[in-house]
């Protein structure tokens, strides 16, 4: 199978590499030959034995092939963001989780359910800002700062998460900042600059900021999402908090993969302009048929790709290297369950905290006064 993976480079530099990032220029990503037709239904009905005969559960990010969310669904997984993937690995019965979407995600299913069995389609699938953020060089960011309580992303190693105070996705980094701010915390934030810049902006939260950003919504460009809204002025634009500023700017809702699918469902509008990985187009679209989404633009006019958000990452997941780790076992993800133990104490704040906000509880009294770590 790996004579015929193409492997090609991910061309990206962090704006400062010497400024508290690291240089991904040398990343890269295999893209999976797509399965013929019959090939295709095999594997699908090769997976759903395995999975029965394993004792197996499959977890899929939005941002992975459509046939990895579909299968996924179909046979009692989970398709969703990294939260709730979280969340559903821990509490799911199941004696082994197959994890379809980058590494930090597999990371965070097995540092919660270190008993389990926890599978990955390519153990290489990584993300730009797990990678622009190594953990010494963030370690030693934390030093600098001992003042600051140290909140990082989901998307980030085990290691980086072992040195934060809390843990937050896209989906809840505005509400657990906004408690931080409101019980006197200054925050150390990494790795997404935008992300960190936007909760900023809406909180009003004193952060210093770690110089990452994701390779995907680093490359919406506002000046083309202008252009493009005036050919379709009535469209809603739709942006993940990953993007830059001056595309959030332009947004009708900002939110995380959920709520992006939240905003497509509730906006009074036929027409939606999306500004995040196009992986979630096949979600979006299967749930509202009879509405019509457009890709936001990643380059200008010159291009020829002129939308081309699609992490490489993502996309090295699918059917073969899936059923291949089934049969195999091959792929296990492995933390150190010394570093694991800490890793998942601020994972399980934010799983603590969001469980509150969704009981309807007074999340705010689960903030503990906290400093760095």
């Amino acid at each position: 199978m790996s004579a015929v993976i193409p492997i090609f480079d991910v061309e990206y530099d962090h704006p400062e590499p010497a400024a508290n990032a690291c240089d991904t220029r040398h990343a890269w990503a295999r893209v999976p030959v797509e399965p013929l037709p019959h090939e295709r239904a095999e594997l699908k009905e090769r997976i759903k034995r395995l999975l029965k005969e394993r004792n197996a559960v499959m977890v899929s990010h939005y941002y992975v092939h459509p046939d990895l969310q579909d299968l996924a669904e179909e046979t009692g997984g989970i398709v969703s963001d990294s939260l709730e993937m979280a969340r559903f690995g821990r509490d799911h019965p199941a004696t082994t989780l197959v994890v379809s979407g980058v590494r930090f995600m597999g990371e965070t299913s097995k540092i919660l359910s270190p008993e389990k069995r926890v599978l990955m389609p390519d153990l290489d699938a990584t993300c730009s800002l797990d990678l622009g953020c190594p953990a010494d060089e963030f370690s030693a960011f934390c030093d600098q700062h001992p003042d600051r309580t140290v909140v990082v992303y989901a998307n980030t190693s085990a290691a980086v998460k072992a040195r934060s105070d809390w843990l937050v996705t896209s989906s809840c980094a505005l509400d657990i900042a906004r408690a931080l701010k409101d019980k006197g915390h200054k925050l150390l934030w990494a790795p997404d600059k935008h992300l960190g810049s936007y909760i900023q902006r809406e909180t009003g939260a004193d952060m210093v900021f770690w110089n990452g950003a994701c390779i995907v919504h680093d490359e919406f460009k506002a000046f083309e999402l202008v252009e493009l809204k005036k050919q379709h002025p009535k469209a809603k634009v739709l942006v993940h908090p990953e993007s830059p500023a001056d595309v959030i700017a332009l947004a009708d809702a900002v939110g995380s993969t959920s709520g992006i699918l939240r905003a497509a469902k509730e906006l009074d509008a036929h027409e939606f302009i999306v500004a995040t990985d196009n992986g979630m187009m096949h979600k979006l679209r299967t749930l509202n048929p009879g509405k019509v989404f457009i890709e936001a633009p990643t380059a200008g006019n010159s291009a020829t790709c002129k939308s081309c958000a699609h992490c490489p990452w993502m996309a090295m997941n699918g059917l073969a290297g899936l059923a291949h780790v089934l049969e195999t076992g091959a792929n296990e993800v492995h933390v150190d369950p010394a570093l694991g133990l800490r890793a998942r104490l601020p994972i399980d704040r934010m799983l603590a905290f969001t469980a509150a906000l969704k009981a309807g509880q007074p999340a705010g009294s689960l903030v503990p006064n906290i400093g760095a770590a």
